[in-house]
């Protein structure tokens, strides 16, 4: 019997509640390693995990029998639980409503976890709200300001 063969290529994007700056240096990789976890364990390849205090970047290789909204859903609800579980955050830590999800061929591999890993560099030149709506135009995404993100200007 024939089978069922694809890989899709999917970045996600999220921010901490309010925006505010919670994710600190001291645990953010014990944060990424659990994410990690998490979508290894539902199935799918993490390729690349990284971001800023304020938000995160993941890429990953999705099956199509994931269902996206599903995956980020448990991601942000698990990892919600672990950084109040370990006590990294004095104080309460959210994610925000929400998300961004952007799709890359084949070629684009290379590009996006450059771009992902790089990410203290880039936000030194661009706010977290000019690169979501570069990201947002760039992919011809429609929106309406008012449903995005809350922005700390």
């Amino acid at each position: 019997m024939p089978g069922t063969y694809s890989q899709i290529y999917i970045q996600i994007v999220f921010a901490v509640k309010g925006r505010n700056s919670l994710i600190n240096s001291s645990w953010e990789e014990r944060l990424y390693k659990y994410i990690t976890g998490i979508v290894q364990n539902k199935g799918q390849k993490l390729i690349a995990i990284n971001g800023m205090p304020d938000h995160i970047h993941i890429f990953i290789g999705m099956k199509p029998s994931c269902c996206l909204s599903d995956l980020v859903r448990e991601i942000k609800k698990s990892s919600n639980e672990f950084i109040k579980e370990e006590n990294f955050s004095l104080q309460k830590f959210n994610w925000q409503d929400g998300y961004g999800s952007f799709s890359y061929g084949q070629s684009q591999i290379d590009d996006v976890v450059k771009y992902i890993m790089n990410q203290k560099i880039h936000h030194q030149k661009k706010t977290f709200k000019q690169e979501y709506i570069d990201f947002l135009k760039k992919f011809k995404i429609e929106y309406e300001d008012k449903y995005l993100f809350e922005w700390i200007e």
